[in-house]
């Protein structure tokens, strides 16, 4: 039978001058076991050796970094050298940590929304447990949802229409993978309604048009709002610890008082929230290891 199925001698001629050949296994690189919870955050504004150097540039991950210090957990590494395409999601921030298991050298990759749970697991307590989220009453907490949507809508808008644009040139010879603008911008406020009467009502929109006069008056009366809301107490609408919403107020302030645009200014104005925004960054930068 051996014979009937031998290959024909033109292929064991060929097949004679490239060999095959077997090497030896290739061992695993020692990679440093993760010891210490890690946040892998979009890198800060200073690449220096300064105070604030902790402190993400990206609203997003500065939100969870406050998250994690005002929970009052501390001695928490940062990772600045990861894209976003590398993480879970495609998003920063994530959280890397020793895993729970008994097994030397397993960790676990956590994405942004399960850092509550682990913070939890981490201190012991079930926040989800707290009908009223950590806020004083059922009507705080009730209110917060408007805070929270205020600042994720106007004021993001806001501080999205501070930062620079880039040159013509430039992106012609770097051309960016991101969103336009204007349909950011549409993405983080409400549509407009459609109109009920007239010719325009039966042709659908084409584009997109954003009011930048709109946003900049609208974002003014926010940030007045914020800091009347804010008065004297030490944390967002009285809570006698902090909240998500703290941390979520401390992120956009802290974006929007390292900008160079006029967003800056309408909240220097107001010295309760340029103060408390001071007393809330120490803490957070005091959660991370320098």
């Amino acid at each position: 039978m051996a014979a009937i199925f031998k290959p024909p001698s033109a292929f064991v001629s060929l097949t004679s001058r490239f060999p095959l050949k077997t090497y030896p296994e290739i061992k695993r690189s020692d990679v440093p076991i993760v010891v210490t919870p890690t946040l892998w955050i979009h890198p800060p504004r200073s690449v220096s050796q300064t105070s604030d150097s902790v402190l993400s540039a990206d609203v997003e991950c500065l939100k969870w970094q406050a998250y994690l210090a005002l929970r009052g957990l501390t001695g928490i590494e940062l990772r600045r050298d990861i894209a976003p395409e590398g993480c879970i999601n495609g998003t920063l921030p994530n959280l890397h940590v020793p895993s729970d298991d008994v097994l030397i050298g397993e960790e676990e990759l956590l994405a942004a929304q399960s850092i509550p749970a682990w913070v939890d697991k981490k201190l012991g307590v079930d926040s989800t447990a707290d009908p009223l989220e950590g806020y004083k009453d059922q009507s705080s907490r009730v209110e917060s949802r408007a805070w929270i949507s205020l600042l994720e809508g106007v004021v993001h808008a806001a501080l999205m229409l501070s930062q620079p644009s880039p040159s013509f040139l430039h992106s012609l010879i770097f051309p960016s993978s991101t969103t336009p603008l204007n349909e950011s911008l549409q993405k983080v406020l409400a549509q407009p309604p459609a109109p009920l009467t007239g010719l325009s009502s039966i042709i659908p929109p084409m584009g997109t048009r954003v009011n930048t006069s709109t946003i900049l008056s609208q974002y003014k009366d926010a940030i007045t709002s914020l800091s009347e809301r804010l008065g004297t107490d030490k944390w967002f609408l009285g809570s006698s610890e902090p909240t998500p919403l703290d941390a979520l107020a401390f992120a956009y302030l802290h974006c929007i008082l390292h900008v160079d645009h006029s967003i800056r200014t309408e909240v220097t104005r107001w010295v309760n929230l340029v103060a408390w925004e001071w007393k809330v960054r120490c803490i957070v930068r005091d959660g991370f290891v320098h």
